[in-house]
């Protein structure tokens, strides 16, 4: 019961919290604009960094079990090589696509 009511009682806390971000002024928040476009930039460029350091991760996972399926079955090399492939491109594909949502959030 203890941890529910401190749960209940951070959530209050939030929302209580938040009630003045809701009561700015419009020249406020048109200041805020900026601060919004700055942050936008970086926060884009975090995200293209983790999602290309997880597909780097993804690919030499997808390199290891080729390799290790080859080594244990030199003749179904040339499937595996080719499934090997596929699984790669779907990988850049999901970068690219990340690329591209940066692109087009940032508004260079």
């Amino acid at each position: 019961m203890s941890k529910l009511r401190m749960a209940f009682f951070a959530v209050v806390g939030v929302l209580m919290a938040s009630a003045p971000t809701f009561a700015q002024a419009a020249s406020v928040a048109a200041d805020n604009d900026a601060s919004v476009a700055k942050y936008s930039k970086i926060a884009a460029g975090f995200g293209f960094a983790i999602a290309a350091a997880l597909a780097a991760i993804g690919q030499s996972r997808v390199a290891a079990a080729a390799a290790e399926g080859v080594a244990r079955n030199p003749g179904a090399g040339a499937r595996i090589q080719t499934m090997m492939i596929l699984g790669l491109v779907f990988i850049e594909t999901l970068v690219l696509f990340t690329l591209l949502i940066v692109f087009a959030a940032v508004k260079v």
